[in-house]
């Protein structure tokens, strides 16, 4: 039953992970104002977050749509691009 999903760009990303980079991303603050849920305005933590959203279909939609835009803008900022430095040529130091 072990199925490709080439056109499921959340395919193989938890729902933990997708809260954890927007967290990281915006903050609770700015996320709460982005999807005003209770879970993200009043004491909000990844656990009870994730409680929400795994009972609540529109909400967890609304937070997988601003992942997929989040990340779709920071790949055309080139955001997420690694360094160029990383590995040193061949010709340094010579």
């Amino acid at each position: 039953m072990n199925q490709s999903q080439p056109n499921n760009p959340l395919h193989g990303v938890t729902l933990k992970a997708i809260l954890e980079y927007l967290v990281a991303e915006y903050g609770w603050e700015r996320l709460g104002e982005r999807i005003p849920i209770g879970s993200f305005c009043q004491e909000p933590s990844i656990s009870s977050s994730l409680k929400f959203l795994r009972k609540t279909d529109w909400a967890r939609a609304k937070v997988e749509r601003l992942y997929l835009n989040s990340i779709s803008y920071d790949e055309r900022k080139g955001k997420n691009k690694p360094d160029a430095k990383e590995a040193p040529s061949e010709t340094d130091g010579i």
